[in-house]
This record gives structure tokens, C-alpha cells and sequence, in this order.
């Protein structure tokens, strides 16, 4: 077998941790930033939508050269594997230099377009968080992609050491720019920013030891577009798929921004809350990379479907156990907040609909898609999610949210008939098998 238990729980509980490290300073941030009112959650909520809409593209590009060093490393083809791993790193920073520059200079058509008309006080927010924010995006992409190479070659415990540098540094710069420097909106993206620089330096540096399995030579960089075409064969359907995805929570968060602000703010409160549940599956969506990615590399298609089955058994179970425990505890937790009394009960219905059906859908609907693309096949999960998205997250978001006026309520209902329709077709790619077709593609 390529990963023993204890190789799988040296490459998963750090990645389990890192993932709870974010989330939860991601929470400490909301938290923070309530103190200065609702219009600044409702303005970092929407631009965090937004955000993440970025993020995802330039963190498919990642899985992209992620899950083609997994295989070459599978395959034993080290100097191929390191050859990756620059082309991605220089293929990824310039298209996100390119982003950054286009989402400084179209701020407020971009605010105005997916949020169109929302309160003065809350875009005056808004505008301020997406410029700082925008800064930070190519030094994300760096943190992303030297990231998304250790855990190729199974060193979680690297990345996990440099986000619990990252996330000290954005604690504790935002403890002293909103509470100390009193600086607003400003107060938690200006250590996001900082925070990003100095983890994205530090892997960069990490993986420039020739010691390690996966290293960037010395050697003067040139463009290999066979390579560049391999990483993007993932990283474009993935990237798509992930962008639409995000586009879509961000036209659903536009319909609840016409709600209300008390609306948004719960919105906001609920979805970092929201990400508590799913953190074992965040940790197992990368895990699920290198090693299904490692045994395609090997040609071992029993191993594929033996450690897609235990990946899975771990998550459905540890996502269960999670979820029950917020929604134990979901009063004094929403507490913390410092949210009216309307937000404040909205929050606690949105959470109940989503970390309650989380434990049965959302494992299925998003830790095995990744199994999908570790074997190559991309273009099925994008077709499929992307349908998904714009028919049922969408389209019926409109029809109960708008239409049958059951506002956010309604707006989470038809995310769960969208985890159902995922749920129904990657669990028959699999059983299918056809994604074995795929497995010699690349």
C-alpha cells in the first residue's frame, strides 16, 4: 500500500488543523469587526463572496499543479515533478498579478455589478475591504501553490507550521488595528495582507532546499508548455468549475442583500459557522489529492478505490460528530456575535439547515468530486456542478427566496436540492467506474 495509517495521519490531522486554524480566525475576524457595527459585517461579507470567488480560482490552479506532482511523484518521476512545481509557481503569479491589477482599477463596477444597489455606509465599507484585499491576492497564490507542492510530497506539517505563523500575525494585527488603532474595515484586511506576504515568502524559501523530494532548481526558468498544458488541464476545468461555484454563492448572497441588512449579517455569521462543520472535509479535500493523485501516478487502480472508500468513511464520520456539537452548543456560540435580535434567530435557522443536512450530503457532494480530479476526470465534475449551480443554487433561490418569499430561509433550501443533484451524480460516476478512463490521460 502506498499510505499506511500512519503516513495517512501524518499528511491528514495537520491539514484537519490547518483548516481549523483558518476557519477559526476567519470567525475571530467576523467577530472582531462586529464590534464596529453590522454595515461593516454586511460590507466584509459580501466582499469576502466575492473574495472567495479569487481565491478559488487561484486555489484550482494550485490543485492543478498539485495533483500532476502527486502523479509524477507516484510514478517516480521526481526532476519532472520539480520541473512542475516552477512552472506552476510562475504560471500562477502572473495571472494573479493580472487579476489583482483588474479588480483595483473595476472596484466599484465589480461591487455594483454582483451586489448591485446596497447601502452607502455598508459599499463605503465594502470598497475599502476589496481594495486591501486585492493586494494581497498574488501573495496568496504564492502561499497557495508552494502549499498545495508539499502536500504533494505528504509534508502537511510544513504548511501547517507557516498558517499558524500566518494566522498569529492576523489575530493579533487585527486585535491591535480595530480595538487598538480603532481602524474599522481597514483593521482586518491590512493583517490579511501582512500575514499573506510573510507565509508565502517563507514556503517559497522552504522550497528552494534541494534536500526535499519536490525543490525549485537553481536553474534559469524557462516556460515548458507541455508541463504548463498538463497543469492546466486540471487547473483550468477546476478553476472554472470553482469560479462559476463561487459566482453563484455570490448572485445568491446579491439576492439576500436585497433582504436587509439584518439578512446579511446573518448570512454572514451563519456561513462562518457553517465552515466549522465542513472543516474535516476541507482537510480531506486536499488529502484526497495526493493520494488518489500518488496512485494514479502508480497505475494502481485498486488502491484508488480502496483509499477513496477510507477517506470518505473518516470524513462522513468526523463531519457528523462536528456538526452535532455546534448545533449543541449553537446558542451561546451565536452569543459571541453581538448580532440583533433578528439576525441573531435568522443565524440559528440557517445553521440548523445547513450543518444538519451537512452530515449527510456534504461529504459526497464535495470531498468525492476530489477523488474525480485526482484521477484526471475534470471535465465531468465541472460540467456537472456547474449545471447544478445555475439550476438549483440559483434557480431556485429565486423561486423560494424571491418568489415564495421565504428570504434566506429559502435561499438555503435550494443549496441543499443542490447537494442532493452532486450527491446523485459523482456517487454514480464512481460506482460506474468511468472514471478510469481518465486515469492515463496525462
Amino acid at each position: 500500500m502506498l499510505f499506511s495509517n500512519k503516513a495517512l495521519k501524518k499528511l491528514i490531522i495537520p491539514l484537519i488543523m490547518e483548516q481549523t486554524l483558518a476557519i477559526t480566525v476567519g470567525m475571530a475576524d467576523t467577530m472582531m469587526i462586529s464590534s464596529v457595527g453590522e454595515a461593516a459585517v454586511s460590507g466584509v461579507s459580501l466582499v469576502d463572496m466575492f473574495n472567495n470567488l479569487i481565491i478559488s480560482v487561484l486555489a484550482a490552479l494550485a490543485t492543478g499543479g498539485a495533483v500532476v506532482t502527486s502523479q509524477l511523484i507516484g510514478a517516480s518521476r521526481q526532476e519532472e515533478a520539480c520541473r512542475s512545481a516552477k512552472q506552476l509557481l510562475w504560471v500562477d503569479g502572473l495571472i494573479t498579478v493580472l487579476i489583482s491589477l483588474l479588480v483595483i482599477a473595476g472596484h466599484r463596477f465589480i461591487l455594483n455589478l454582483f451586489f448591485g444597489k446596497i447601502e452607502e455606509d455598508v459599499m463605503r465599507n465594502a470598497v475599502l475591504y476589496l481594495m486591501i484585499s486585492a493586494l494581497s491576492f498574488p501573495f496568496l497564490a504564492v502561499y497557495n501553490a508552494c502549499a498545495a507542492l508539499f502536500r504533494s510530497m505528504g509534508n502537511s506539517q510544513v504548511t501547517l507550521k507557516v498558517s499558524i505563523l500566518m494566522n498569529i500575525l492576523n489575530v493579533g494585527g487585527n486585535a491591535l488595528c480595530v480595538f487598538g488603532l480603532k481602524m474599522g474595515v481597514a483593521g482586518v484586511a491590512v493583517p490579511s495582507l501582512v500575514s499573506r506576504a510573510v507565509a508565502g515568502f517563507c514556503l517559497y524559501i522552504l522550497l528552494k532546499n534541494p534536500d526535499r523530494l519536490i525543490h525549485l532548481g537553481r536553474e534559469r526558468f524557462h516556460f515548458d508548455w507541455k508541463v504548463i498544458r498538463r497543469i492546466l488541464y486540471i487547473g483550468i476545468p477546476s478553476g472554472i468549475e470553482n469560479g462559476i461555484f463561487q459566482l453563484g454563492r455570490v448572485i445568491v448572497v446579491s439576492i439576500i442583500a436585497g433582504f436587509g441588512t439584518a439578512q446579511i449579517a446573518a448570512n454572514g455569521v451563519a456561513n462562518s459557522l457553517d465552515s466549522m462543520g465542513c472543516i474535516v472535509g476541507q482537510g480531506m479535500n486536499l488529502a484526497m489529492i495526493t493520494v488518489i493523485g500518488q496512485c494514479v501516478g502508480a497505475g494502481d487502480l485498486a488502491q484508488v478505490r480502496y483509499y477513496t472508500r477510507k477517506l470518505l468513511l473518516i470524513t462522513y464520520a468526523a463531519t457528523a460528530v462536528t456538526n452535532s456539537l455546534i448545533l449543541l452548543f449553537l446558542h451561546p456560540i451565536l452569543g459571541l456575535y453581538g448580532l440583533g435580535a433578528e439576525a441573531t434567530e435568522l443565524a440559528y435557522i440557517l445553521v440548523m439547515i445547513h450543518n444538519g443536512m451537512a452530515m449527510l450530503l456534504w461529504p459526497a457532494s464535495f470531498v468525492l468530486p476530489n477523488m474525480l480530479r485526482a484521477c484526471n476526470d475534470v471535465k465531468y465534475t465541472m460540467t456537472m456542478a456547474i449545471f447544478s449551480m445555475v439550476t438549483f443554487r440559483i434557480g431556485l433561490s429565486l423561486v423560494f427566496g424571491v418568489h415564495m418569499e421565504m428570504g434566506a430561509v429559502g435561499v438555503w433550501a435550494a443549496m441543499v436540492v443542490d447537494w442532493v443533484f452532486r450527491v446523485c451524480c459523482f456517487g454514480w460516476r464512481y460506482f460506474r467506474g468511468y472514471w478510469k478512463k481518465s486515469c492515463n490521460l496525462i
